[in-house]
């Protein structure tokens, strides 16, 4: 079901007092030198889901602050979102300066921020994720469950629980009362969740590797995933929920001990890992050239998007491709563009350089940007 912003305003958000998008549903470029506000914009935008957006930053963090003001300002982002030939108004924000919490419209009406998922999928790279490949498993795991949210937005849900009950577990190991009984429903807990999150990601890896392998030979590398957790390995090779349940939550009981002397839980899909290979070169993606790895990472990123653009009972993706362009030759940047208009996504990009966007000449709306403001291009 396809998905695209025709309308984006902000409020105090960041670096911009107010700003006005009118959009068309094509792809949106934003060009300009550094600190001209444009990853603020693309934040603006990931903040139309549930969740902290694409910097990972708190609520009270985005809010406008002038020199010597010391707590950001309220707060709001709205949008029109157009699908399947109807609009729906979604709207979020904080009504009081330095608010933790915000609040969420849709169509002028309250409601959870869950409710953003019915209406819009987002899928993103920015510059952090560069280093993917080379930084701790940590990070990949973060950037898979990204990937998993955009198709299954309970996902999410899944993985607060399992690590709100990790954290409560590991207290009481710690710090006692190391109570026998608290820690059975704590580990079941840990276990059901953990079970869900293990079976999603198995799930979603298997799909792209098939997305992946089915889009044969394009500028962009073909990678081969696998995920290197036992858990997820475990449903990978065909156990189902109930089996990896039981079993993580006997693991955990026995590792008791072990995970008290520790300090930490040694077992669980918290310490899963995403392993890629660029496929040709037969070659780990850490030991590839940097562009190889921006290209391996987009690939898996397109890869998402073209699997979920084909779903008719959901949004359609909207992509968020952060400084992209600039790490990628003529080709591939020619092949990008490409891409994504033959996937009829919108997509915003950004870039320093107007020249990065030479190839998206009357396929996109493009805005050049300054400390200033923007203006079209």
């Amino acid at each position: 079901m396809r998905t695209a912003l025709t309308r984006l305003s902000l409020t105090d958000f960041r670096s911009y007092a107010s700003a006005e998008l009118a959009l068309d549903g094509r792809p949106v470029w934003l060009a300009g030198p550094n600190g001209s506000g444009k990853t603020n914009l693309l934040e603006a935008v990931s903040f139309l889901i549930p969740g902290r957006g694409l910097r990972g930053a708190s609520i009270a963090e985005v809010g406008r602050r002038l020199p010597g003001e010391t707590v950001g300002r309220a707060w709001a982002v709205s949008a029109t979102v157009a699908a399947a030939g109807d609009e729906v108004r979604l709207g979020t924000g904080v009504e009081q300066p330095g608010a933790s919490r915000r609040v969420v419209r849709v169509d002028g009406e309250p409601a959870p921020p869950g409710r953003l998922a019915e209406h819009m999928r987002q899928v993103w790279l920015t510059p952090a994720q560069d280093r993917l490949f080379l930084e701790g498993a940590g990070e990949r795991r973060r950037f898979l469950d990204r990937l998993v949210f955009a198709a299954e937005p309970g996902h999410a849900a899944h993985v607060q629980a399992y690590e709100k009950a990790m954290r409560e577990r590991m207290r009481l190991l710690t710090e006692g009362p190391a109570d026998p009984t608290w820690l059975d429903a704590l580990e079941a807990r840990l276990a059901e969740a953990g079970a869900l999150m293990a079976d999603s990601r198995s799930r979603t890896l298997a799909a792209l590797a098939a997305e992946i392998g089915a889009r044969g030979e394009r500028p962009f590398p073909q990678a081969r995933l696998s995920l290197t957790g036992a858990w997820e390995q475990m449903a990978a090779e065909g156990a189902g929920i109930a089996d990896v349940e039981a079993r993580l939550a006997r693991a955990l009981r026995e590792a008791r001990d072990r995970d008290a002397a520790a300090g930490r839980a040694l077992t669980g899909p918290h310490r899963g890992d995403l392993a890629v290979v660029h496929a040709e070169k037969d070659r780990a993606a850490a030991e590839c050239s940097t562009g190889e790895q921006k290209a391996l990472i987009l690939n898996l990123v397109l890869a998402q998007a073209a699997r979920l653009a084909r779903a008719d009972s959901a949004p359609a993706p909207v992509l968020l491709l952060d400084e992209v362009a600039a790490h990628l030759d003529r080709v591939r940047r020619a092949a990008l563009f490409d891409e994504i208009e033959a996937l009829g996504l919108q997509a915003f990009l950004t870039g320093t350089d107007e020249h990065l966007f030479e190839a998206l000449a009357g396929r996109g709306q493009g805005w050049r940007m300054d400390a200033g403001g923007f203006a079209p291009a």
